[in-house]
């Protein structure tokens, strides 16, 4: 076994992220695959501690994973509007893919997925969410997040009290028959942490640097838009060019004087190198490393979900069952070799376990003309 310390960021402008592999079924081509080149060993080693997997279960996931990735992606595009979304059993040995239509059931047994059939497709259960989206803040106010639940079919609303979900769904004039609620204490919170201590204080505020990346020769560094709250100028020496929140969380710092690298810090003070922002699945396993609590994995949730914080609701986040603490804000989220996107917020800590949300990195490059830093 290697070794399981994992340390908390520095104080030095670097890219803080995770490592792991992309997704198959488990018809892999031999019954113990080998490690991917591009898989850190200190990757391996945060699933093995956060997922309970022996050293091979983790490197037979990671295979599952990259074939699954690449089997959803082509079945996204031929099954066309019949398709309802894709997600991986528990262990991930097994692909699952919804379709509205029974004539491309064969098509999708014939990639090595198993079936689903469905009454709505991922568009449809997409433009309900949409439409919840567009309720009025007051409709909203006793509700905590709303997402797509591709392994139900369903459109979900997270409520404290199921009076409080229905009434929301109401209001968004929905197809009640395409939501559910579920009653839930869950509060979401932005993660900054004003005691400090970590990589970037924003005035007396502290968060963690996401991905490196560059516009035209300028270096600088993605995170969280609610870090952009406390000030406009980081320490070290940057100055926030841009950022969203609510709405969306994000944001990009320039820091010249500072060299954009394609690592991320990882276990054990491992740096973790970036080769991409392929998106991860639901079901894909996928680390975070943040400022206060350091390297931690678990696996992809639901995509597209809309989370209420106090401050206003924001759009378009990754669930997540990685835990995050005051400070990780802003942190990197990575699957495999693939950046994935900076840490939101979340409730609950890596104490007791708790539930993160990222914003994806490929919106925040496209809107501000950002290039990611690769290896």
């Amino acid at each position: 076994m290697r070794s399981k310390r994992w340390p908390l960021l520095g104080a030095t402008i670097v890219a803080a992220c995770l490592a792991t592999t992309p997704l198959t079924p488990a018809a892999a081509a031999s019954p113990n695959p080998v490690p991917s080149g591009s898989t850190p060993p200190s990757v391996i080693d945060s699933l093995e501690r956060d997922l309970g997997l022996s050293e091979q279960q983790v490197i037979t996931r990671l295979a599952n994973e990259r074939h699954a990735a690449a089997t959803e992606a082509a079945l996204t595009s031929s099954l066309g509007a019949a398709f309802g979304g894709a997600w991986l059993n528990g262990d991930a040995s097994k692909l699952l893919v919804a379709t509205t239509d029974p004539a491309t059931t064969a098509a999708i047994e014939a990639k090595g997925a198993q079936p689903v059939l469905v009454q709505r497709a991922l568009a449809q259960l997409t433009a309900v969410k949409d439409q919840i989206d567009r309720a009025s803040d007051q409709a909203k106010a006793g509700a905590s997040l709303w997402y797509v639940d591709v392994t139900t079919n369903s459109v979900v609303i997270v409520a404290g009290q199921q009076a409080a979900g229905d009434a929301l769904a109401t209001a968004a004039g929905v197809d009640r028959n395409a939501v559910r609620v579920t009653v839930s204490g869950e509060q979401p919170q932005t993660l900054i942490n004003i005691i400090g201590g970590a990589p970037y204080y924003i005035g007396s505020a502290r968060c963690s640097v996401g991905f490196a990346i560059t516009r035209g020769t300028t270096p600088g560094f993605v995170s969280a838009g609610h870090c952009r709250v406390a000030a406009t100028t980081t320490n070290p020496t940057g100055t926030f060019q841009g950022y969203s929140f609510p709405g969306n969380d994000y944001s990009w710092v320039a820091a010249p004087g500072n060299t954009a690298t394609p690592y991320v810090r990882g276990s054990g003070g491992a740096n973790v190198t970036v080769r991409g922002s392929t998106v991860a699945g639901v079901g894909s396993s996928i680390c975070r490393s943040g400022s206060t609590t350091g390297w931690h994995c678990g696996t992809v949730q639901q995509l597209n979900a809309t989370v209420r914080y106090s401050q206003g609701t924001v759009t378009g986040l990754t669930r997540t069952n990685v835990c995050a603490e005051p400070g990780d804000s802003g942190g990197p989220f990575i699957s495999g070799s693939q950046a994935q996107g900076v840490t939101s917020g979340g409730s609950g800590n890596c104490t007791s376990g708790g539930t993160t949300y990222f914003q994806p990195v490929n919106e925040i490059l496209s809107v501000y003309g950002l290039t990611l830093r690769t290896g």
